[in-house]
């Protein structure tokens, strides 16, 4: 298991602080959940892109609710 270390300034540790009593998790839980959450993020992001030149190419077709819901 990695250890690490981060220097905070007032402001930031007063942050932490009021999100870890907000969420009740204590502060190394709060900074895993943020590190999980913005992997995610940029994996969303990947695949936001991944669409974007698949419909650039004109390879997207959409179908309305009613098409969907017939099948």
């Amino acid at each position: 298991m990695g250890v690490v270390s981060i220097r905070l300034n007032k402001d930031e540790e007063k942050l932490l602080s009021k999100l870890s009593e907000h969420f009740h998790e204590d502060k190394s839980a709060l900074f895993k959940k943020s590190l999980r959450e913005l992997f995610e993020n940029v994996l969303d992001l990947n695949e936001i892109k991944k669409f974007e030149a698949t419909e650039r190419k004109g390879k997207v077709s959409f179908s309305s609710a009613e098409n969907i819901l017939k099948k």
